[in-house]
């Protein structure tokens, strides 16, 4: 007879959950065990999503199934009952170093190929851009995904509020945004009247113009949107920010959302490392160049391609980005001891995780308080 107990998914992912797991899963099956209620487990951690997509690489005892894609099957049934734990949202770095690490584990997958030569390695690009960045929550959240918090929790909240500190009217502490020629306020939008099919493309400057995507079909009534980013207008905001926390001596910190806008955000990111470090790139970009450097992975990624020059060369550019911060306002950290910065990667300071610890963070004096 089939099992028809009701079954709970319970989703195996990456970073520290993965510590609680081991502790808290057993302690969940004990419980649900007496009420006839199946807890099982799906892979969907970054490695898992990995290896589910490259079976053709793998021998038989290496391949697992497609767990998230049976989940977002799974997410828009009534019978849905999932767990999601917190989990990776990739950037290129990321997914490069997760490769890297299955193929010395003797998983013989393909090379993330940044630069695509030809037709084959345009398809494996194609595979893994799907499992970069916040690859997993649009997937499980098309179904009925309930993010509220319990009434008890609320409840909690209310009788024991958790102490800001006290705040100062001298704070020089401030959040900037672009007041134009951004996203927000270049956007428009059209209500389609009558059933139709549209590309989306384009027009340089001079005549020419690009396909950015293929014709596809849009119903009767449907709302198409569309902004732009005007590069010159980003990035002389970026140079009045960071002239303005030079000024105020505050510290400068980017907060963004590179792993789900995936595809603009890195290239905002990569535009705000070259104005931060323009006297290096200023100096080195031809080399840089010529090794492949893409600032759009932030400015660790300088720091990955240099290693390979000869040691007085590396040093050198090396020493030439410590300089920079002798005269630039001083730079939010990640891992201090470490140094890494706000800019070494889009994915380790994102938006709606970061401003609430940021905001918690200010002190009276900023200048005072790094």
């Amino acid at each position: 007879m089939p099992n028809k107990n009701p079954t709970i998914i319970y989703t195996i992912t990456d970073e520290a959950p993965a510590l609680a797991t081991h502790s808290l899963l057993p302690i969940i099956r004990a419980f649900t065990s007496s009420s006839g209620i199946d807890v099982d487990t799906r892979d969907i951690s970054l490695a898992g999503r990995i290896i589910a997509n490259f079976p053709e690489y793998l021998s038989e005892e290496q391949r697992i199934g497609d767990a998230l894609t049976e989940l977002g099957e799974l997410a828009k049934t009534p019978e849905a009952n999932i767990i999601k734990l917190p989990n990776i949202s990739a950037s290129i770095p990321q997914l490069k170093a997760a490769i890297k690490e299955l193929q010395e584990k003797g998983f013989a997958l393909p090379d993330y190929p940044e630069e695509p030569a030809d037709a084959k390695e345009r398809e494996v690009q194609a595979v893994y851009d799907k499992i970069k960045g916040s690859a997993v929550n649009p997937v499980l959240r098309e179904g009925n995904s309930d993010r509220r918090a319990p009434a008890s929790v609320k409840n909690y909240a209310k009788k024991n509020p958790h102490s800001m500190g006290a705040w100062s009217a001298d704070s020089k502490s401030h959040v900037s945004h672009m007041d134009g020629n951004d996203f927000f306020g270049s956007e428009k939008s059209v209500t389609i009247d009558g059933a139709t099919e549209v590309t989306i493309e384009f027009a340089k400057q001079d005549g020419s113009v690009d396909v950015l995507k293929d014709s596809f079909a849009l119903q009767d009534k449907e709302i198409i949107d569309a902004s732009v980013m005007n590069k010159a207008a980003l990035v002389d905001f970026f140079e009045a920010q960071i002239a303005e926390a030079k000024e105020q001596d505050v510290l400068l910190s980017l907060h963004m959302k590179a792993t789900m806008m995936k595809v603009s955000d890195p290239v905002i990111f990569g535009h705000a490392v070259k104005v931060y470090y323009k006297d290096v790139f200023a100096k080195y970009g031809e080399l840089f160049e010529e090794l492949g450097v893409d600032v759009n992975n932030g400015i660790g990624d300088v720091y990955t391609k240099i290693a390979s020059l000869p040691a007085d060369q590396k040093a050198e550019i090396e020493a030439a980005l410590q300089a920079v911060y002798e005269t630039q306002p001083p730079l939010a950290m990640v891992d201090s001891d470490r140094g890494i910065t706000n800019l070494h990667v889009p994915s380790d300071i994102i938006v709606d995780a970061s401003m609430p610890a940021m905001i918690q963070c200010i002190w009276p004096d900023v200048g005072a308080g790094r």
